[in-house]
Order: C-alpha cells, then structure tokens, then sequence
C-alpha cells in the first residue's frame, strides 16, 4: 500500500480538559492523524468497546473513569494497543505506576504537539513490530522467548505477566534474583517482546572483567587513549544503539563506571575514552543482579541516584524452592531439550520416587541447576527410566525435610494466622506474590492476616 493511500492511524483521546483535547486533536491531525476525542472517561471506555483504534491517549485524573481505569480496559481488549498518559507534575508517582501496568510513555503537562506525535510514532512503530514477529513466529512454528518461562508458581505468572506489559516501553527494567534462576531469559524476552528482535541484544558481564577493561569495553576508545589503543574502537553502548544493553551483574560494577553510565542514562550521549565529544545512542537498558542494591546503596557500594534511574520497573524472578509446584512442567521441558540435544539418548523418564526427591531438594543453583542435572541424567543414563540412585549424591541421599515445634501450643487458626504473616514478610510484603506461593486467593490472604 502507498503512503497516500495508507489509512491514518486512528487515536483514541481522553481528558476531562476540553479545551486541551480540541488543542491535541487538531494538532494530531495535522500529523496525520485520525483523533476521536473525549471529556469523559466513561465515553471514552465505551468508545474502546465499540471502536477499532490504533493507540490510546488519556489523562491520569479524571472525575468518572480515570486514566488508569482506560488503561486496563485497553489491555483487556487488545494487549498490542500502545497506550500514552498525561499527567501533571504532582501525580509522577502514579504515572510510573501506569509504565508498571502496561502504558508505553507517560508525559507531564504542559507538553508541545510534536513531542506527543513523536512518541505516538514510535509507539505505533514498535506496535507494528510486535505484530509482524508475532506473525513469523507463527509461520515458522517458532516459540517465543516469553513462552519458553516455563512455569506459572510461586510468582512466576507475576514475572510472565510483568514482562509483557512492560517490553515495549522505552524505560529501563532491573532484574533481581539468585543466581540460576533465569534473569537472563526473562532478559531476552523482553527484548524480543518489545519489537527489537531485529536490533541487537548487547550482553556485559560486569564481574567478568576489571574496571579499566570494563570502561573501554562499555563507553569504547580512540587512538591513543592508552598504551594498546592502536585504533578507534566504538564500544557496546553505540554497539547496542536501537536495541537492548544487558548489564549483568550491575552491582558489581566500580563506583567510577557506575557515575559514567548514570550520566548516559540520564542525557543518552556516550563518550569513548580519551575523545573530546559525546555521541548520542539510543537504548533500552535492563540490569541484573543477585545482590540486594539497596543494601549495597546503604553499605556505599552502590549510587543511590544510579539505583533509582534503573529501577523504575522492578522484576523479582523467584528461586526454584518457591516454586517446586512447576518441577514436572520443568523436568519435561528439559528432558525434550535434552533429547532433541542428544537423540541417541535412551532415558526418557524420571521415576515416582526420583521426582520426589527432585520435590523435597532444596535447589541452591536453582532452575540452571536442575537443567543441568537433566542433560547429564540423559547422557548418562542407559535405562528409559532415571532412578534415584541415578541422581547426584547430594539429592539421593538428602534426608527428608524435618518439621521442629516450639513454644505453646496455639489453634490451628493462630497457626495459620502467623504463618501467613511470616510468608508475607519473607516475600518482601507483597501481597500477590505470597497469596500465589500459599496457593490461596488474596481475599482469603487478607482474612487470614486480620
């Protein structure tokens, strides 16, 4: 199709200020837009239900359905339909809260015409990617990176449920978790989930070098920088521009490096060591770690400011024993893996008794640890059915989990009571997380904590 005859893409508007919305309307038309606009959030819910548009856009505050509200009804009705919020300045904090539920980009009142039809543009871009690499997955049988988060217990629906709203919009995303449990995966899923499949994924491992490599590999060089820099080198910053940089193991980088990449994150120019200009890059930046930053911030390891620029969307990938309800979904997986690997392979199963004790082991290297014990039980295993002599020593003879009793003796009731509330506090007070370990709605939660 030509780009005369290309239909305009169609903006839902809603804000209570009409005056705004006739200003933003005509301005998006301008630009080529087709903008059905609203004072009321209550038509403009009613508008999604019954009309086909591209993207909406709407204020946070407003007196009958608020922006929020729109918001979810969107994502009910089409998950790829970018949605923008306006805000004013005093409601910042809630406008993160709609980046953390789903919403592309949030702009703080008053803004120019222009900056809303950029991020409108490329809104609609990304949009259009998703649905397109949606489409060749589809026609080339292929699975999603998202579908390969195998799983759905002890908050991992949460972490499934997280990354698929939030892979799409332009803010960085830190990922938190022991070692092993996956934060790599959940890494490349928001990469290709949010249409930057065709860009690269840049990866830096920030314990695996030292500082002074570390900042020529990051920021790159020019010649004669250093004694061996014999040429101009761009570094894994511009490398990763349109695309994805992954910092694993960010809190482990020096406090020097840390004050450098806060102030690309904070301007998006870059500059190489020994050069006397900056480039301008555009990336998504998404960190890991396994360490608990704020304990590094308050132990003066870590910048405070640096923590705050990467931790606008926080993703917790929970540890293995949290979730030991997902091992049969987990052992299959990777005993296909392991097969398709190795199709001379003879086993094919686990034993009743060897899944129990996978059940009752307490995975200290977590879901990396499990695939890894899979793959040398399938190499090495000459029976169709793995047993548990056939497991590593330190889980076939791991004793069963013993249960101690102390202090009086309380109901049943009391004893739920408090065990809910110590549920609560290991998992970092949230609550949806802890009503999804105990199996249990919130309702139910919230009733047992009084």
């Amino acid at each position: 199709m030509s780009e005369t005859t290309r239909p305009r893409p169609r903006i839902l508007l809603a804000d209570d200020d009409r005056a705004l919305v006739e200003t933003l309307a005509d301005g998006l038309a301008d630009l080529g837009y087709d903008v059905q606009g609203t004072g009321s959030g209550v038509e403009a819910e009613r508008w999604l239900e019954e009309g086909d548009f591209d993207a909406l856009v709407t204020d946070l505050r407003m007196p009958d359905v608020d922006g929020l509200g729109l918001l979810a009804a969107s994502q009910r009705l089409s998950r790829e339909r970018p949605v923008i919020v306006m805000t004013a300045y005093s409601a910042v904090d809630t406008a993160v809260e709609s980046i953390r539920r789903g919403a592309y980009h949030y702009l703080t009142k008053p803004f120019k015409v222009a900056e809303l039809g950029l991020f409108l543009g490329r809104a609609l871009a990304e949009a259009r990617l998703q649905r397109e690499a949606r489409t060749l997955r589809q026609t080339l049988g292929e699975s999603s990176p998202l579908a390969r988060i195998v799983g759905r217990q002890g908050g991992l629906s949460e972490v499934s449920t997280l990354v698929s709203r939030v892979a799409s919009a332009d803010v960085p995303v830190l990922v938190q978790g022991e070692t092993g449990t996956g934060k790599g995966l959940v890494v490349r899923a928001l990469h290709f989930e949010g249409g930057r499949g065709n860009a690269p994924l840049v990866t830096v491992n920030c314990a695996a070098l030292p500082e002074a490599l570390l900042e020529s590999e990051l920021f790159g060089h020019v010649r004669g920088a250093f004694t061996g820099a014999s040429a101009n080198r761009r570094g894994l910053l511009e490398e990763a521009t349109g695309g994805t940089l992954f910092l694993d193991e960010i809190g482990e980088l020096a406090l020097p490096l840390q004050a450098k990449l806060l102030h690309v994150l904070e301007h998006g120019v870059v500059r190489a060591v020994g050069a006397n200009r900056e480039t301008p890059i555009t990336v998504r930046f998404v960190a890991a770690t396994h360490r608990d930053l704020k304990a590094e911030v308050a132990a003066g390891r870590f910048r405070e400011d640096l923590l705050f620029r990467l931790d606008v969307i926080t993703i917790e990938v929970p540890p293995l024993r949290q979730r030991t309800s997902d091992l049969p979904e987990l052992v299959a997986h990777f005993l296909d893996e392991s097969r398709t690997k190795h199709p001379g392979a003879i086993a094919r199963r686990f034993s009743p008794a060897a899944m129990e004790k996978l059940r009752t082991y307490s995975w200290p290297g977590n879901v990396r640890e499990l695939s890894h014990l899979i793959e040398r039980a399938v190499l090495l295993v000459e029976k169709e059915e793995i047993d548990t002599g056939d497991l590593p020593p330190a889980i076939s003879t791991a004793a069963e989990p013993g249960y101690a009793f102390g202090g009086p003796v309380v109901s049943l009731a009391e004893m739920d009571r408090r065990y809910a509330a110590w549920a609560l506090d290991q998992l970092g007070g949230r609550r949806m997380l802890t009503a999804e370990t105990l199996d249990i709605d919130r309702k139910t939660l919230a009733k047992l904590l009084g």
